[in-house]
Parts: C-alpha cells; sequence; structure tokens
C-alpha cells in the first residue's frame, strides 16, 4: 500500500510539472487565437504572460501572480507581479494577463528590478468564442480602452500594451492601483 501511494505521488509531481510548464503555453496560444492579439505577438520584441492573476478585495484589494518573460519568442527568466489598490472594491477575480514590450528599450525597462506601471497604462480586456472580440474594461478601473481604425485596441505606453483575459469570479471596483513586476533570469 506504502509503494502505490508513493508511486501516486510522483505522477502527480510529475504530472504537475507538466501542467506548470504547458499553462503557459496553453496561455499564449489563447491570447494568439484572439485577433485583437495577434499584431502584438508578430511585432513586438517581448512579452511576459501571466497565465493566472489572483484579484481580490474589500476597501483594500491586491492581487499577484507569476509569469514567463520572453524575448524574440525565446524563455529568457521569470517575472512576479503584486498590484495594491485603495478605493471602493468588494469580490475576487482570476485573469491571465500578456505585457507586450514593443522594442528593445521597452524590454529593458521591463526586466529592470521593480519595475512599476502606473494608473494610466491602457489595458485591453479580450473574450474568446468563436470570434474574439475586445472589451471595454481593463483589469482595474484606472484601465481604459482607445479606439483604433474602428476596433478596441490596447495602446502602448512607454513600449508597453497590456492584454488581459477573465477567467472567473466577480469583482466591483472603482479604485486607484497599479502594477509592480519583478523580473529573475533563467
Amino acid at each position: 500500500m506504502r509503494v502505490i501511494k508513493v508511486i501516486l505521488a510522483s505522477m502527480c509531481l510529475v504530472l504537475s510539472g507538466t501542467t506548470l510548464a504547458d499553462k503557459y503555453d496553453d496561455t499564449v496560444a489563447k491570447f494568439k487565437h484572439a485577433e485583437a492579439a495577434k499584431k502584438y505577438f508578430s511585432s513586438a520584441y517581448g512579452y511576459a504572460v501571466f497565465p493566472t492573476i489572483g484579484k481580490g478585495g474589500v476597501g483594500i484589494g491586491g492581487a499577484a501572480g507569476t509569469g514567463h518573460v520572453y524575448a524574440r519568442g525565446n524563455y529568457v527568466g521569470e517575472s512576479k507581479m503584486a498590484q495594491v489598490s485603495i478605493g471602493l472594491q468588494l469580490g475576487g477575480q482570476s485573469y491571465s494577463q500578456v505585457v507586450f514590450l514593443k522594442d528593445k528599450s521597452a524590454f529593458d525597462n521591463f526586466i529592470r528590478e521593480g519595475f512599476e506601471f502606473g494608473t494610466d497604462v491602457s489595458v485591453m480586456a479580450i473574450t474568446l468564442g468563436a470570434s474574439a472580440q475586445a472589451g471595454s474594461t481593463g483589469a482595474t478601473a484606472s484601465a481604459s480602452v482607445s479606439e483604433e481604425h474602428g476596433k478596441n485596441a490596447a495602446r502602448y505606453y512607454k513600449g508597453m500594451a497590456v492584454l488581459v483575459l477573465a477567467k472567473g469570479g466577480l469583482m466591483y471596483q472603482a479604485a486607484v492601483a497599479g502594477q509592480k513586476y519583478t523580473f529573475q533570469p533563467k
């Protein structure tokens, strides 16, 4: 009986390792399927993908997630995102996020230790279905969506654009928030 438990535990570890690696690829594939994200993947120097960011709050809120950073399509390290928000908010949600880095300068700024996005960054929420559509809200109440050639689109701000894909939950938020990122090379 003990041997079976050891074998099952070992299998769980192996499978969870596979799942961990696959969740980044799966998230990238979901975003690449969205029409709104294709132009960013084809033109950006790099990107950071966060498969799951958990967010919650009651008055004071927070969010956190771990992601992989890519330059020219190659994995170069890990990033952690943290967010603190203050204002009217209640609930919890989870979402996936990709931060696109337009050029090498934006990439270098992002991987600098302690990089922070202010509340003025444009965020585009996308949904996936039979065809991808741009939403009108972002990851925080401070997010905005611009009109670009008749379609909703995130704008590059200081060489960075952020896209999010809601996973689940319900959160009401009218709060000020920023996101802080750290980078650890592989």
